[in-house]
């Protein structure tokens, strides 16, 4: 189930999405449930894969901050994210050897813990996100050599 905090018109709404088949979304706004129709099939994303995180992090925190969008493309693998979040921790640093699965970034969303994990083997060529910072689906987190 996911949950939105809406302000329309200066009015606060709790939305519930509870279940997503096809064109048709049931919901709970504030309490009352309703069941909306869309004008196209809702294509679901990918839930990601949680798994148990450390207790600790070997690696130091970055400074809190925005994310540096760059203009020029990234060469090698690039780990993105599947919703929009903050980052909650960066597990690796640029020159990093890392394994295929192994999480490279800590991702809160819609107030769970996410593990992003590397999807090869291979170096950080480039971290693209610092803890604190704030992303959007589909944004390079880090890319990979």
């Amino acid at each position: 189930m996911k949950n939105y905090k809406l302000k329309i018109n200066g009015n606060d709404y709790n939305v519930d999405i509870n279940e997503v088949e096809g064109q048709e979304i049931k919901l709970d706004v504030n309490g009352t449930s309703y069941v909306v129709t869309v004008d196209q099939e809702i294509k679901q994303q990918p839930k990601p894969v949680a798994r148990p995180v450390a207790a600790t992090s070997q690696v130091a925190p970055a400074a809190s901050g925005t994310v540096q969008k760059s203009n020029a493309p990234a060469a090698g693998n690039k780990v993105t994210t599947p919703l929009p979040g903050t980052i909650l921790d960066v597990f690796v640093n640029v020159g990093d050897s890392v394994k295929s699965g192994q999480t490279v970034v800590l991702l809160e969303a819609m107030k769970m813990e996410n593990n992003i994990e590397a999807d090869c083997d291979g170096t950080v060529k480039e971290v693209k996100v610092r803890k604190g910072d704030s992303v959007l689906e589909g944004d390079v987190l880090v890319v990979i050599g």
